[in-house]
């Protein structure tokens, strides 16, 4: 395997020591060498310190903690399967900030231990989203499908047994990470597949940050008619680009909704009067974030 590139963070906000030199640790979902690995070294820098999470709500738990992190990286939306609408409901309940976000391009990987060849191969396995990514690679082959918990644990698992004849998909960074060898590079079906993250903090400093062009706010509306369009309308008049809109019921209610939006826009001065003009229109506004918006390459 070639030696890869080092990536550089997408945007220079991000540190991965903090203040005082120490390394910054953020907490993410799924295990050493994930996408989500991957995520949090694009915005912090290689040397960030992930603390690997089993599920989305450990994410945000360990977040909002001082004592055990300085915050977490966490995915809402893929281009492909859509929202992730739990993560949603988890952040509009935590008193955690987005301060920034990244686009992560899936890329899916054949990985196995070094010499082992294609004709050695038995079993390939991996998480079963991204099997089935694979599916057309896959089924050129007589092999042994096993679905596990996670590619990175899988690519993990192949490492540490040592087995010629078991390959896992997964990334590069878990080849990096566990010395595998990509015997079959992007063997994904779909290549335009992308997954959001959220950079998330406790606490975010000033809330409308310089250089920031996106926001992530949730609203309600009541049930007269025509009330969420006279939101969208102030949004719209006022010039800011309406990047997402994402309704939730609200438990316990008959029917009504809440509705979370991004929002991208020129200058902070026309978000602040777009932003007074819906907080009229509407029975609760809350600004889950103000950031500089993702680069989709």
């Amino acid at each position: 395997m070639g030696k890869e590139k080092q990536v550089k963070p997408q945007h220079p906000v991000g540190s991965d020591h903090l203040s005082d030199g120490s390394i910054r640790r953020v907490s993410i979902q799924g295990y050493e060498g994930s996408f989500h690995q991957e995520a949090a070294r694009r915005f912090y820098g290689k040397d960030v310190a992930v603390i690997p999470c089993a599920t989305f709500r450990e994410v945000v738990r360990i977040a909002s903690s001082q004592k055990e992190s300085d915050g977490g990286v966490m995915a809402i939306e893929n281009s492909i399967a859509g929202s992730i609408l739990p993560n949603y409901n988890l952040l509009q309940r935590s008193a955690l900030r987005i301060t920034g976000e990244i686009y992560l391009q899936i890329r899916q990987q054949l990985l196995v231990n070094p010499g082992v060849t294609l004709e050695d191969i038995r079993e390939v396995h991996s998480h079963p989203m991204a099997i089935q990514q694979c599916l057309d690679y896959l089924d050129t082959y007589n092999w042994k499908l096993v679905e596990t918990e996670d590619t990175a644990l899988s690519a993990k698992h192949v490492y540490q047994y040592k087995s010629r004849h078991v390959a896992a998909i997964a990334g590069r960074l878990a080849a990096e990470l566990f010395g595998l060898e990509v015997l079959a590079p992007n063997i994904h079906t779909m290549k335009n597949n992308y997954t959001r993250f959220l950079i998330l903090e406790r606490d975010a400093g000033q809330l409308f940050p310089e250089g920031a062009d996106k926001a992530s706010v949730n609203f309600y509306t009541d049930h007269s008619r025509g009330s969420l369009a006279r939101v969208l309308a102030i949004i719209a008049d006022g010039g800011i680009n309406l990047s997402k809109l994402q309704s939730f019921p609200i438990p316990g209610s008959d029917f009504k909704y809440s509705f979370h939006a991004d929002l991208e826009f020129e200058g902070i001065d026309q978000l602040e009067k777009v932003l007074e003009g819906v907080r009229a229109k509407t029975d609760d506004l809350n600004i889950l974030g103000v950031y500089r918006k993702g680069i989709l390459k």
